[in-house]
């Protein structure tokens, strides 16, 4: 991926959105110099209420006209399980995950977030198991559609997968390195302790 135009994410959102998984992505994201929209979905007006309580108020909302999506080069569905069942039930996350790995944009997950890209059927367009991870409550749910790996983060070609909150920190300096090079992953993570 070029890393000389400013990158723009998109970041998923709904009510039961694990909060850490967003809002670490969203932050690291931004400091780096990456335009992330925190696009919410099932909701039109106010906020979502995150798995722990916390509130966050999204940037925008699935269905604005204004939000042009194929105009972004990258998209994040953060885990949760209540979240990660809303995103991954909806038609137009689906249809935009399948879309953005067609088109060789990055696709990134977390969590149970990763049960979004085997509901956009992504699985279904390659020759080879695609390699995936996930928290461990949903492996049972994702091992017979993909090549499992219980590692930290995974990167098979434009999918980005990890496992949870402790390693958030992990799955976000990798979008940014994918997106932005290693010298802006090593900028970001320097300051943040975690270089």
């Amino acid at each position: 991926m070029a890393h000389g135009v400013q990158k723009r994410a998109i970041v998923f959102v709904a009510n039961g959105t694990e909060e850490m998984e967003a809002v670490i992505t969203i932050d690291v994201l931004r400091r780096a110099g990456i335009q992330a929209l925190v696009l919410a979905a099932e909701i039109s007006t106010g906020h979502v209420v995150c798995s722990r309580g916390v509130k966050l108020v999204p940037d925008a909302y699935l269905g604005d006209d204004s939000v042009k999506i194929t105009t972004y080069d990258a998209v994040v569905i953060p885990g949760g399980a209540e979240g990660a069942a809303t995103l991954s039930e909806n038609p137009q996350v689906r249809s935009i995950l399948a879309d953005f790995y067609a088109q060789k944009k990055l696709v990134a997950a977390i969590c149970a977030g990763s049960l979004a890209i085997k509901a956009a059927g992504i699985q279904t367009k390659v020759s080879q198991p695609l390699r995936l991870t996930s928290h461990p409550s949903v492996k049972d749910q994702l091992e017979h559609d993909f090549l499992y790996k219980d590692e930290r983060v995974v990167v098979d070609g434009n999918l980005v997968t990890s496992r949870g909150p402790g390693t958030t920190f992990e799955f976000a300096l990798k979008l940014v390195s994918i997106l932005a090079g290693e010298d802006k992953m090593n900028e970001v993570a320097t300051p943040m302790m975690l270089a």
